[in-house]
């Protein structure tokens, strides 16, 4: 770009411009802070070292000095509740909600902090009504996702559904897996009530909401079971494979038990053996491997587990082939081959857990519902040391 002369006179009334804007800045700067209680900064400054205690009390001098500092008020209230003294977050914000001169955002937020101070002290039926009353607020969504959360610790099942349907219309997001597990707990509970038919109805629910449910599908099968129809029990299980075939070890033993009581054991080994060819589980080679010993004899179980330590080697699968091989020995061999097997068991235990894929919770039993941080589905029916077996 050419230089041009006017530039000369341009560039001095720009800079003078910005100084004079600067100057009333500062100015106005200098005002606000002057009219600050010293007890502000020096609560500012206890914030900025992580001394909550200090910013605390420094805080509530300043609020006794001038009590219409709304915004002092509002972080006074979450210092309690993060400190864990929610009955003085509770008036404190309560004060806040009930004073006359208060605009309605800022009503709204109070409302928000009280109902969260509310759930933070286990009040969950104030909690629920404070978050129910943020509705068409900005602050909806979020007062939604607690609610889901109050529900669920209540076990409303029926109230958590209706949440995920308006978070859904809300967010556009699919909420359709946890809608399903929803639907799953209340046939849980039906079931134990003797309330099969309405069982059946919510199982169903849920596999209207997600047809890949895996879940309801086992249910159905186990209700079936129970009322005499082991045929249909055991095609309902075999629909596992193509809804989710990692969840196969879950319904092994139940599809053999029930081919066993149909009187086609073999049969139920032959889908097994098809299974654990194409989906490689320890807990499907271990099913297989006790169905085997009983129809087949210990001979073949020891080739199964063989053929499968070849194509995926596991100390798992190693120590069920000791096993095996213990079950055809006799003589001085048998004590070394105890004492390995001793061994390598001992060193699988921890690798014989399941974990959550969340928060890393590890047990020795599957759950739908992680015990430690409350996620769904969140654990893999798959052991811990069989990440990566190949098909």
């Amino acid at each position: 770009m050419d230089f041009e002369p006017w530039m000369l006179l341009v560039f001095p009334l720009f800079f003078g411009m910005g100084w004079m804007a600067a100057r009333v800045d500062i100015k106005e700067l200098l005002s606000e802070s002057n009219s600050l209680p010293r007890s502000y900064f020096q609560g500012l400054n206890f914030l900025l070292n992580e001394q909550q205690d200090q910013a605390i009390e420094a805080f509530i001098e300043v609020v006794k000095v001038d009590p219409q500092t709304i915004e002092l008020h509002f972080a006074l209230g979450s210092l309690f509740r993060r400190r864990g003294e929610v009955d003085r977050a509770i008036r404190m914000h309560l004060n806040l909600y009930e004073r006359a001169d208060l605009d309605e955002e800022k009503r709204q937020q109070a409302l928000f902090e009280l109902a969260q101070d509310y759930l933070k002290a286990g009040i969950l039926d104030r909690a629920e009504t404070a978050f129910h009353g943020l509705n068409g607020t900005s602050h909806e969504l979020a007062a939604l996702e607690f609610l889901l959360e109050i529900y669920q610790k209540e076990k409303d099942w029926l109230k958590a559904i209706d949440i995920t349907q308006r978070l859904a219309m809300l967010t556009g997001k699919s909420y359709a897996r946890q809608s399903s597990f929803f639907y799953c707990e209340l046939a849980e509970r039906e079931c134990a009530d003797k309330q099969v038919d309405a069982a059946i109805v919510h199982l169903e629910q849920a596999l209207a909401v997600d047809p890949q449910g895996v879940r309801a599908s086992i249910k159905l099968g186990d209700i079936a079971l129970a009322s005499g129809n082991t045929q249909r029990a055991i095609e309902i299980w075999k629909t596992v494979e193509t809804r989710d075939a990692q969840y196969l070890p879950l319904v092994a033993e139940r599809l053999l038990n029930a081919y066993a009581q149909n009187g086609k054991e073999s049969t139920g080994v032959a889908l097994l053996q098809a299974y654990l060819q194409k989906h490689p589980s320890l807990d499907l080679m271990n099913v297989l491997f006790e169905a085997l010993v009983e129809t087949d004899g210990p001979e073949a179980a020891y080739q199964m587990v063989l053929n499968e330590l070849k194509r995926n080697p596991t100390l798992l699968g190693l120590d069920k082939l000791l096993e095996a091989q213990l079950m055809k020995m006799t003589g001085e061999r048998r004590g070394d081959v105890e004492l390995v097997k001793s061994l390598i068991h001992n060193r699988t235990r921890s690798l014989a857990m399941y974990r959550c894929g969340h928060c890393g919770f590890k047990a020795k039993q599957f759950y739908w519902h992680c015990p430690a941080c409350h996620s769904w589905e969140s654990y893999s029916p798959k052991r811990s040391e069989e990440n990566g077996l190949i098909a």
